[in-house]
């Protein structure tokens, strides 16, 4: 098993910018970098002290030994390497901002060191993006079995696929952004992590979060359903709400990063 041995700050490509006397940390999701957050970042940083970094599966990181896909079979081990990063660094009662999976690994996290974190920014989070009886999750069994099945056969054909869907398309310069970061992102890497990804079931920790929790939707998001964030809201102990980005797909941040940062500062007291 491949362990984070050498310092986790130089592996994750880990950066502080900014100086404010708050600390934010940007947590990227499935196939992106650090980059995705780089409309937001200069914002962002005239108010907090902002951490980004790459989880050890992006194409941007230089060693791809890190990823080892028998490690990362669940969103666990990298709540791990979030705490460890954040240890390195020092950071304590930070507000942690998750896109997609990152939003489900930022609570595992919170549930493990509750004192790392003082609230919780859940962009397009879900626990559990297949359906049950009782639950709406987005996808069916099969519908998730025809994306592995895809993600095997041909993952960039299916990552340019994807975006189209997940990424509002008045926005081509977002599509093209997000597309180079699929496409860097080591082939072998993406149907191990989107087994990962789209096979979770972390329902049964939401009512263990007692971090106070923003979830962040959009208006029409054909992978994460509003369903699921008040799902979330109604779950996690913590007090929470629900706020909605008026923009098309899974990517608010990118397509309409002006709206988003209005949500980001109306919750937690600050003005762009």
């Amino acid at each position: 098993m491949v362990t984070l041995e050498m310092n986790l700050q130089e592996a994750m490509n880990a950066r502080i910018i900014g100086s404010g006397s708050e600390t934010m940390v940007l947590a990227h999701g499935f196939g992106a970098d650090q980059s995705v957050w780089d409309k937001v970042l200069p914002y962002l940083t005239q108010h907090y002290q902002v951490v980004v970094f790459d989880w050890t599966f992006a194409g941007a990181v230089k060693d791809p030994n890190l990823f080892d896909p028998l490690k990362y079979t669940s969103y666990d081990a990298f709540a791990n390497d979030l705490i460890a990063l954040m240890d390195e660094l020092d950071l304590k009662s930070s507000v942690f901002v998750g896109h997609s999976m990152s939003g489900m690994i930022g609570c595992i996290a919170s549930i493990k060191r509750p004192e790392l974190f003082n609230w919780l920014i859940l962009v397009v989070a879900s626990p559990r993006y297949i359906n049950t009886d009782d639950y709406e999750g987005g996808f069916d069994a099969a519908a998730i079995d025809n994306i592995l099945s895809d993600i095997e056969s041909d993952y960039e054909n299916w990552a340019s696929s994807f975006l189209a869907l997940t990424v509002d398309n008045k926005d081509p310069l977002s599509v093209e952004k997000l597309a180079k970061c699929f496409k860097k992102m080591k082939h072998e890497f993406a149907l191990p992590l989107a087994k990962t990804v789209f096979r979770c079931d972390e329902r049964d920790i939401l009512d263990k979060v007692t971090t106070s929790c923003t979830i962040i939707q959009t208006t029409n998001d054909i992978v994460v359903p509003d369903s699921v964030g008040y799902y979330m809201q109604k779950k996690i102990k913590g007090k929470s709400t629900v706020e909605i980005v008026n923009t098309d797909g899974h990517f608010p941040q990118l397509t309409t990063h002006l709206e988003f940062l209005d949500v980001l500062g109306r919750v937690l007291g600050f003005e762009i």
